[in-house]
C-alpha cells in the first residue's frame, strides 16, 4: 500500500505560482508513475501531468506545458507540480495518483490516490 498525501494548495491570482507536494509513504515510488489530476466543480477528473518516478520522464496535457512542471525527490519519496502562470481555468482540487502504467489519462487506472489540495485562481 502506498499512501499519498498533498499539500501547497491555496488562492493566487492570475499569473502566480504555487508549488504542490504529494508525499507518499507505505512503499517507495520507484516502481511506480505518478500522475497529477484536476477536478473542478461539475466536471470529471483530468488528467495533468504523470511523472516516471525511477526515470524521471514526464508528459502533460497540453494546456499545461509551459506552465507546469512535474519533479520528484528520490530520497524524500515525493512528487512535486510547480504550477506558473496560473489562469481561472486552472482553479480545481488537485490530487496525485500512483499507478504502473505510462501516460494513463483514465483515473481508474491508477491504484493510489492522495486527498486532494484546492487550488483556486482569481482575476
Amino acid at each position: 500500500q502506498v499512501q499519498l498525501v498533498e499539500s501547497g494548495g491555496g488562492s493566487v491570482q492570475v499569473g502566480g505560482s504555487l508549488r504542490l507536494s504529494c508525499a507518499a509513504s507505505g512503499r517507495t515510488l520507484e516502481t511506480y508513475t505518478v500522475a497529477w489530476f484536476r477536478q473542478a466543480p461539475g466536471k470529471e477528473r483530468e488528467f495533468v501531468t504523470v511523472i516516471n518516478f525511477s526515470n524521471g520522464n514526464t508528459y502533460y496535457m497540453d494546456s499545461v506545458k509551459g506552465r507546469f512542471t512535474v519533479s520528484r525527490d528520490n530520497a524524500k519519496n515525493m512528487v512535486f507540480l510547480q504550477m506558473n502562470s496560473l489562469k481561472p481555468e486552472d482553479t480545481a482540487v488537485y490530487y496525485c495518483a500512483a499507478g504502473r502504467n505510462w501516460i494513463v489519462r483514465n483515473p481508474a487506472q491508477y491504484y493510489f490516490w492522495g486527498q486532494g489540495t484546492q487550488v483556486t485562481v482569481s482575476s
